[in-house]
């Protein structure tokens, strides 16, 4: 078998590979007109000029109302977008929705196909869709303040989107457990010291985890996924579940999940390998074109690209250019270790990562359990 999957792009095909009838019925409702966000237009969106104040009181007159759909494995990873945003706009109504992001955006999809959109605002791993929603229109051209200082490979040059945090999936261990043994690079994980004390996300469930386990395969080869299997892995549904493993002192190691690496825990240290693969991605965010609270949507982009938003980052990394990583960090994009530019290719060829899953299922196993979020049906936060 090959080290590597080829990785070409499927343009109008790809998106709908992956994503079903529901994309395709989405797709096919939209006008060739609107199907191309030109780049003219986009050009002459100009960035924001107006203050968070000034854009607050427009919000609370247009209604005080915005729906955010968020890609994450629990509800519980809103609560400091809900309670930073509530302290700073408490006359805003905001509702955030948390589900993995591959339900989100189909989810989205049926909504827009049905004429019953509601997020105002989303916010997801799943790249792919920005690109393949600014060909169909779907999506409000729009620059928020600081627009320009973002890093040029997480927005949009027309304002369709743009990224508003850095995310990173390493590796982790349990500090005390693993003692001065612990792992430093991806081949540590191999090591029969470590049989049965591993926990993983499903690769072949996470887009962005998969995405890892791949890097991993092409630096190690094919060889270093079947002694990986033979660790006897703990495996479990959302990225989050990697960290909860180690936290309660469950595994010694924890594979696919986000982290710091500033991070001061005595608890858990988060691996940024120096001369190993790791990942890195800009977290998108868009607003949509038919949404209900259009300027409270706007408001919250600017709120979230804020430079005193991004310095409180949690891993240290901000998609601003101008604001300065955590001391020991550069920015994210010089770390070629990070593979920044690699994820959204990656994420364009849906029918190379429908193979790469089933594959790492052949080793694995197929994927087991409730998704963590639960089933939240076709219309949560409405």
């Amino acid at each position: 078998m090959s080290r590597d999957f080829s990785r070409r792009r499927l343009l109008a095909t790809g998106a709908g590979v992956a994503l079903g009838g529901a994309a395709a019925v989405s797709a096919s409702t939209v006008p060739a007109a609107a199907n191309a966000l030109s780049s003219s237009s986009g050009s002459r969106v100009r960035e924001e000029t107006r203050s968070l104040d000034e854009l607050y009181a427009a919000a609370v007159a247009e209604g005080g109302k915005l729906v955010l759909y968020q890609g994450g494995d629990v509800d519980s990873q809103a609560a400091g977008v809900r309670a930073g945003f509530a302290s700073r706009f408490p006359d805003i109504d905001l509702t955030v929705v948390v589900d993995y992001s591959k339900y989100h955006d189909v989810r989205v999809d049926n909504q827009l196909a049905t004429g019953t959109l509601v997020p105002d605002v989303v916010q997801l791993q799943t790249l792919q869709d920005f690109t393949r929603w600014k060909r169909q229109g779907d999506l409000l051209p729009y620059k928020p303040a600081g627009f320009s200082k973002v890093h040029k490979g997480f927005r949009d040059p027309d304002g369709a989107w743009t990224a508003l945090m850095v995310i990173g999936f390493s590796f982790m261990y349990g500090i005390e457990a693993a003692g001065a043994n612990a792992p430093k690079t991806p081949l540590d994980l191999v090591d029969p010291r470590w049989k049965g004390q591993i926990a993983s996300s499903y690769p072949h469930d996470d887009d962005a985890v998969l995405y890892l386990f791949s890097l991993y395969q092409r630096t190690y080869g094919w060889d270093w996924v079947a002694r990986f299997a033979a660790q006897q892995p703990q495996f479990a549904r959302g990225s989050h579940t990697p960290a909860l493993a180690v936290n309660g002192k469950q595994k010694v190691i924890g594979v696919g999940g986000s982290g710091s690496p500033v991070s001061t825990s005595t608890v858990t240290k988060w691996v940024v390998p120096e001369g190993h693969p790791f990942m890195a991605w800009g977290q998108r965010a868009a607003i949509l074109k038919q949404a209900a609270n259009p300027t409270a949507a706007k408001l919250y982009l600017n709120w979230a690209l804020s430079e005193e938003r991004q310095k409180a980052s949690f891993n240290g990394w901000s998609v601003r250019t101008d604001v300065t990583p955590s001391p020991g960090l550069k920015p994210v994009w010089e770390n070629p270790d990070a593979h920044v530019d690699g994820f959204p290719e990656f994420m364009e060829d849906r029918a190379a990562i429908e193979r790469l899953k089933q594959t790492f299922a052949l080793y694995f196993g197929e994927v087991k359990g409730d998704p963590s979020p639960g089933w939240l049906g076709l219309h949560p936060g409405r």
